[in-house]
């Protein structure tokens, strides 16, 4: 390309082949405002404050994550009081439900923590707060199952030829007689 003739750009920059020269003479002086005598900016002042804010943003989020599973516990609990305690779809659905969402959970511990995971911030706590709550979804799901009667708690649920234990309480239908 021609320099100042018509059609040229007015800026131009002619880039060097590498290969053809490795002194740092050869290349453009630096841009304005640059220097390279400049200090590391993560080793600043302002730098490490920057880490500082960033590792407690992230102690914040992860707690903020393990802190989650209250919100499911706290409506599972109100869905299983509105299914009631007899034996339909609609409570067996819901009792299985509050059961599967912990232990899926619990599985997936590593990557609800991944993003906050920095060599700033510590993810013990906020892991077993998560853990202890997910814990506890799990016991209010058995919870659950035991008052429908569908967990085996007597040996006569897994024996056939035992009997059935008796019943403490009996309740029946009263009727007033006038006399």
């Amino acid at each position: 390309m021609e320099r100042g003739g018509k059609g040229a750009r007015k800026w131009a920059v002619e880039l060097h082949d590498a290969a053809h020269s490795s002194s740092s003479k050869d290349l453009p002086p630096d841009p304005l405002g640059f220097s390279r005598s400049m200090t590391d900016p993560e080793e600043t002042v302002s730098g490490k404050q920057k880490k500082e804010n960033e590792a407690s943003w992230k102690q914040h989020k992860a707690w903020e994550a393990a802190q989650a599973p209250v919100k499911n516990l706290l409506m599972m609990g109100f869905m299983m009081w509105m299914a009631g305690s007899t034996v339909h779809l609609f409570s067996i659905g819901i009792t299985f439900s509050a059961l599967w969402q912990p232990v899926s959970a619990l599985q997936s511990i590593g990557k609800v923590f991944e993003p906050f995971q920095d060599a700033n911030t510590s993810l013990l706590l906020p892991k077993v707060a998560f853990t202890a709550l997910n814990l506890a979804a799990m016991g209010l799901g058995l919870w659950k199952l035991n008052t429908l009667g569908l967990l085996p708690t007597h040996a006569s649920d897994w024996l056939s030829n035992l009997a059935p234990p008796q019943s403490v309480e009996f309740s029946g239908g009263g009727s007033s007689i006038l006399l």
